[in-house]
């Protein structure tokens, strides 16, 4: 099935939310999807869109110290496994270099082990910073360079 990457919308995300299980599952993570990120970042923030619907999307910011940041990427159920992912990501990289980053970033909760082996894939560093929102709360900080090659 044709999937297209395309700048995200405000409807596009409203869509992302009333489908949240399909991308989430069982994860309430409905307050991290800030309208803000995708009205403000509209070149960085990605809907992989296909007949049927979003398959995929992408949240991310260049910010001013040249680091792409990625606050939430997501597949739909479906989509699982195809490369759609590794896609965005991509785009994405794309995208954030052609902003002025030089370096992306992500970050995910420890005992999300499917987001750390697939970033992990994709080239990026992993490293547990304990505190990282506040105390006792840790997180995996991923972290590589760019260009986002052949090594992805």
């Amino acid at each position: 099935m044709d999937t297209d990457i395309v700048p995200a919308t405000v409807a596009d995300l409203h869509q992302v939310l009333a489908d949240h299980h399909r991308y989430w599952g069982e994860r309430d993570l409905r307050a991290l999807h800030l309208t803000a990120l995708v009205r403000e970042f509209p070149g960085t923030c990605l809907t992989a869109r296909a007949a049927d619907g979003i398959r995929g999307y992408l949240v991310g910011f260049v910010t001013p110290d040249g680091t792409g940041y990625v606050h939430l990427v997501a597949t739909r159920d479906d989509a699982r496994g195809t490369g759609l992912g590794r896609r965005l990501w991509a785009a994405f990289a794309t995208a954030a270099e052609a902003r002025g980053a030089r370096r992306l970033k992500a970050v995910t909760s420890p005992g999300n082990t499917g987001s750390i082996a697939f970033h992990r894939s994709l080239g990026f560093t992993a490293e547990t910073v304990a505190d990282h929102d506040g105390p006792g709360v840790p997180r995996v900080v991923f972290r590589r360079g760019l260009p986002f090659g052949a090594d992805a």
